[in-house]
């Protein structure tokens, strides 16, 4: 029996954990995108393709210690109660339906900027329902304005996601040049949304379901002395990140660190709420990822492309090339396949195209984005449905307007 050639192996792999990004898994076997990433990883270790020392270095630690920490941090304001207390607050102000759309999308993309965009969806999901209930309006507007606005306000820092955490961490781009760049085409496309929105608004065919009348035991009390220890970590990072030098992951650590120094919260509560497979999914992709690079078979794809006319390297090639990725294999997956195209000496440019287009881009569809998965999962256990058409009607006009911002914004800047 012929010996199959390294490359051929690696790139049988390659396409296998990419097919399984693109269906969210793979036919006939109980596997998610974490773990065909997973066995990805294991495949090329133990095909000897990479020793195990070797993956290890594959593995881009310092943007997986910033998003660890980053993790621990919104968890701790998840247990100090801090998002349910701020969503009930901004749900019990005097406001029209059409204020109370433009609080709902300042706050969640202010808070997205900060902390994790799917923690706060996950934290503000419920309590959103719950609210816009008592209120006896249709949550449906409101819930779209938090999925939309967290992955819109995401995209104005290089902590709001995963993927800008990945693109700043290897970039090394600097994070108070970026947020200024990014900082026009994300207020744009957050007043689009709301102005989208509010012409749309009207309440929602039916009867609502009844009000809840006692108050979710998943939602935990709002805690103030928890509370202000992550805003001050989370507010004293940011003065870190934006006039030191000091390396951001450390920093982050640090940070966590102090915050598990705790005699309210044990340290498996903290632990519980941290995204393990997001982290095994960086992980993975980045073994699989390396595995391609060494073969040499992304080089010889990207000359392949550069001799057809596509050059990554270029600004609006790779806009496109990530709209289209992020849409298909969704968008940390994506930024892991550009990120090559996105060094050299315009490496700050490729790389704020990278985080913008890849972010807004998550907005399309409900499968666009993890944060839109969890807001339409929290309305179907209150009894709220939305579908993809229903999505669709906000997300697809908004994704095109902020994706045509950007465009405009980054030709306006060249």
């Amino acid at each position: 029996m012929p010996e199959i050639p390294p490359s051929a192996f690696v790139l049988a792999v390659f396409g296998i954990v990419y097919l399984g990004m693109i269906l969210g898994g793979l036919p006939r076997l109980h596997l998610d995108r974490t773990g065909v990433a997973l066995l990805g990883a294991i495949a090329i270790v133990g095909a000897g393709v990479l020793t195990v020392e070797e993956a290890a270095r594959s593995i881009h630690l310092p943007t997986i210690l910033l998003l660890f920490s980053f993790m621990v941090i919104s968890a701790q304001m998840r247990l100090g109660g801090f998002y349910s207390a701020v969503t009930r607050r901004m749900a019990g102000l005097p406001v029209g339906p059409a204020g109370l759309l433009g609080v709902v999308i300042a706050v969640a993309a202010a808070l997205s900027a900060v902390f994790t965009n799917d923690i706060v969806c996950l934290a503000m999901a419920p309590v959103l329902v719950d609210a816009c209930l008592r209120r006896r309006v249709d949550p449906v507007p409101y819930l779209l304005a938090l999925a939309c606005a967290s992955n819109i306000g995401s995209a104005a820092t290089l902590i709001g996601n995963p993927q800008n955490m990945l693109i700043g961490q290897v970039l090394q781009l600097p994070f108070g040049r970026y947020a200024l760049h990014a900082l026009a085409p994300v207020a744009i496309s957050l007043l689009l949304l709301w102005a989208l929105l509010a012409w749309s608004l009207r309440r929602g065919e039916g009867a609502l379901p009844p009000a809840p009348t006692a108050p979710d035991p998943e939602i935990p009390p709002f805690d103030a002395w928890q509370t202000a220890k992550g805003l001050a970590v989370a507010l004293a990072l940011m003065v870190i990140f934006l006039v030191t030098d000091w390396p951001h992951d450390v920093a982050a650590l640090v940070g966590a660190g102090i915050l598990l120094l705790s005699q309210r919260f044990h340290s498996s509560r903290v632990m519980g709420l941290i995204d393990w497979e997001l982290l095994i999914l960086f992980m993975g992709l980045f073994v699989v990822n390396h595995a391609l690079e060494r073969s040499g078979l992304t080089a010889a794809a990207m000359q392949a492309l550069v001799a057809a006319g596509v050059d990554l390297r270029d600004t609006a090639t790779l806009f496109v090339a990530t709209l289209g990725l992020s849409n298909l294999v969704s968008n940390v997956p994506a930024v892991m396949l550009l990120l090559p195209a996105a060094t050299g000496p315009d490496a700050a440019r490729m790389g704020t195209v990278l985080a913008l287009v890849s972010t807004l881009a998550g907005n399309l569809l409900i499968v666009g984005s993890i944060a839109n998965i969890i807001v339409v999962d929290a309305a179907r256990k209150r009894g709220i449905v939305i579908d993809w058409a229903r999505h669709a009607r906000t997300g697809v006009p908004v994704t095109v307007a902020s994706l045509a911002v950007v465009a405009l914004w980054l030709w306006v800047a060249r």
